[in-house]
């Protein structure tokens, strides 16, 4: 019992710093999972056994591959590219970016590529002369719906991949319709908001379509070996549970070739690695690991099962709609973390089928950060960058915008699944 309560309490602890933000929290993650180790709540083995390393393997593998891929300057050229094909026109412009954004996000990750079309976007919206708050935005609400599409687009996906044993292909059949539809209505209820905003002068438009985007690039071998890479990588998810190999391998061998194409030093490489988030990671599924160990996370599932009383479709609800709301004012990756192994131990005591209770734990947990400001990583790092531009984002600014369309997209999404799933 004492060793419970070690557990509960490590968590919570963890938990708040995390959300107050007072320690860094790749710090806190880690003293949390050493304080566990170090009480006896489980050894050192069982909390190596513990982590995940193939969600692990899959952060690393991604990061070396965008991070090179990034020296080419290839998002920055498809950003021009995006502007022209937008015609210059603002309400154009922001449909077109946020497509971009929720597409590569899709493919890569939320966090990345919010990194490399932000300051494009503040050099087009320089030379259109209009305020770049609502593609600023767009493109953190896109890059979530975009990520909650495939496997690698947000990270409590993969945990739930790793977890549940789901591949790329699933994701992308489960997951891709319903994005593509909040998508769709989250940029059409965007540019009725914003529409006196999105305005700009011929001239201004016309210096935007005369940009070089090939002045962009400042690779194009490295480019063209990237893009291969990437495409081939992309094959490898989808194809990845035909050929018996985890998604993790699949990444790291993608990583592994473009090291060895691209030429640089592996030193150089490896500084690319967002080392910070993989430890927090690590810290994380350690903290989590103690929990299960205990028997708290049993506890906390068949409570869930006495509320629902076993019920697929109100276990479903209160999954998709706890993990909206939670993430939304909380980080969703420990959030999940914590929901995959209750998740787990509802369906051995209920014999609940678990593939749709996946989805609405991916779906609530992804699209639930973009209820405000903290909700994800992505948009406290968008947040960041706009601030040294010189664009103070308040809190309530985003909350009146995309708190609402969050609450939209969990109704879309509730809808989906009960019509596939829970009718």
């Amino acid at each position: 019992m004492s060793d419970m309560w070690l557990a509960v309490l490590v968590f919570l602890a963890a938990y708040t710093a995390i959300v107050t933000d007072k320690i860094h929290r790749t710090v806190t993650a880690l003293l949390g999972g050493c304080i566990v180790v170090v009480g006896g709540v489980i050894s050192q083995e069982e909390a190596f056994a513990s982590i995940d390393f193939n969600t692990i393997g899959l952060l690393i593998g991604m990061m070396l591959v965008v991070g090179i891929t990034r020296q080419s300057g290839v998002f920055e050229y498809a950003g021009i590219r995006a502007a022209k094909l937008a015609g210059g026109r603002p309400a154009s412009l922001l449909v077109v970016l946020s497509l971009l954004t929720a597409g590569a996000s899709a493919l890569l990750d939320n966090v990345t590529t919010v990194l490399l079309i932000v300051p494009v976007t503040y050099a087009i919206a320089d030379q259109l002369r209009v305020s770049p708050i609502p593609f600023i935005f767009a493109e953190i609400l896109s890059s979530n719906i975009g990520g909650t599409a495939t496997l690698i687009g947000d990270p409590p996906n993969i945990m739930i991949g790793s977890a549940a044993g789901l591949g790329f292909v699933d994701f992308l059949v489960n997951l891709g319709p319903p994005v593509l539809v909040i998508l769709v209505f989250t940029l059409a209820l965007l540019l009725v908001m914003f529409r006196r905003q999105l305005q700009a002068s011929p001239q201004d438009i016309q210096a935007v379509l005369q940009m070089d985007e090939t002045q962009m690039v400042k690779d194009w071998a490295l480019m063209k070996k990237s893009l291969l890479v990437l495409a081939l990588t992309t094959v490898g998810f989808f194809l990845h549970q035909a050929l018996h190999l985890e998604s993790a391998t699949i990444a790291l061998l993608a990583a592994s070739v473009l090291m060895l194409v691209a030429g640089e030093s592996p030193e150089e490489n490896l500084l690319t690695v967002e080392w910070p988030t993989i430890f927090f990671f690590a810290g994380l599924f350690v903290m989590v690991g103690g929990l299960e160990a205990t028997g708290v996370i049993d506890f906390i599932a068949v409570k869930g099962l006495e509320v629902t009383q076993g019920d697929l479709l109100g276990t479903g609800m209160l999954v998709l709609w706890l993990s909206a709301i939670a993430s939304a004012v909380l980080d969703n990756i420990p959030f999940t973390a914590t929901m995959i192994p209750v998740l787990q131990s509802m369906g051995e005591a209920g014999a609940l089928p678990l593939e749709s209770l996946w989805w609405a734990l991916a779906l609530g947990a992804c699209l639930g950060g973009n209820g405000t400001l903290i909700g994800a990583s992505a948009n406290v790092i968008v947040a960041g960058l706009a601030e040294k531009k010189g664009d103070h984002i308040r809190f309530m600014d985003f909350f009146v915008v995309g708190f609402p369309l969050m609450l939209l997209s969990i109704v879309l999404s509730s809808l989906y699944l009960y019509l596939f799933f829970w009718r």
